[in-house]
C-alpha cells in the first residue's frame, strides 16, 4: 500500500505542476493511511518530486521515515485531526486564487453549478506566517464546514476523500477564481 500511496503522490504533484496550480518549491500533497501522514518533503519541487521524497509522520507529526516533512505538515495534521472524514489535501498556490485572496475577505462567491455541488462555499482565511501553527489552526477551524480554503496572500487547502478528489476540488477552487476575477473586468 506504501507504493500505491507515494505512486498517487508523485503523480498528483507532477499533475497540479503541468496545470499551473503551483510552481517552483510551492505547494504539498498529502494522504492519511490510518495513523500515518504521506506527505511530500521539504524542499521537494512537485513537478520532479520522486517516491524517495515522500515524507512519513504520524498524527502527532513525529517523523517516521528518514525524510523530513513539508514545512505545513501542521497545516495537514491539523485538518486531519479536526476532519476524521480527510483521507488527502491538496495545498497548492494557484495565481488567480492568491490575486482575489488580496482583492476579498470573507468569502469567493461560487459562480458554476460544479463549484456549487462540489465546494459549497469557499472561505478565504486571514493571512498568518506560512508553516505555523496559527495558519494551521485558522484553515482547520474554516474546513469545519467547507472543502475548500483561500488562504489570504498563500494560496489553497482542499481536502477529499482520496487524492483525486481533493486535487479536483483545487481545480474548481482556481476556475472559480479565476471566473471571478475575469467577471470584474
Amino acid at each position: 500500500m506504501t507504493r500505491v500511496i507515494k505512486t498517487q503522490l508523485v503523480k498528483y504533484s507532477r499533475l497540479a505542476h503541468e496545470r499551473g496550480l503551483t510552481a517552483a518549491f510551492g505547494g504539498n500533497l498529502s494522504i492519511r493511511f490510518g495513523n500515518r501522514i504521506f506527505i511530500k518533503a521539504t524542499g521537494a519541487v512537485m513537478d520532479d518530486l520522486s517516491e524517495q521524497q515522500v515524507a512519513v509522520i504520524d498524527m502527532n507529526g513525529k517523523q517516521l521515515s528518514g525524510i523530513r516533512p513539508s514545512s505545513e505538515y501542521r497545516l495537514h495534521l491539523a485538518i486531519y485531526r479536526e476532519r476524521p472524514d480527510v483521507k488527502a489535501i491538496a495545498h497548492l498556490h494557484p495565481p488567480y486564487s492568491i490575486a482575489i485572496s488580496t482583492l476579498l475577505r470573507g468569502e469567493l462567491p461560487v459562480i458554476t453549478p460544479e463549484a456549487e455541488i462540489y465546494l459549497r462555499r469557499i472561505p478565504i482565511a486571514p493571512f498568518k506566517p506560512a508553516g505555523t501553527q496559527e495558519l494551521a489552526d485558522v484553515v482547520a477551524e474554516a474546513m469545519l464546514h467547507s472543502d475548500a480554503v483561500i488562504m489570504e496572500k498563500h494560496g489553497i487547502v482542499t481536502a477529499g476523500r482520496s487524492l483525486r478528489e481533493a486535487f479536483y476540488r483545487a481545480e474548481l477552487v482556481e476556475e472559480s477564481a479565476k471566473l471571478w476575477y475575469l467577471s470584474r473586468s
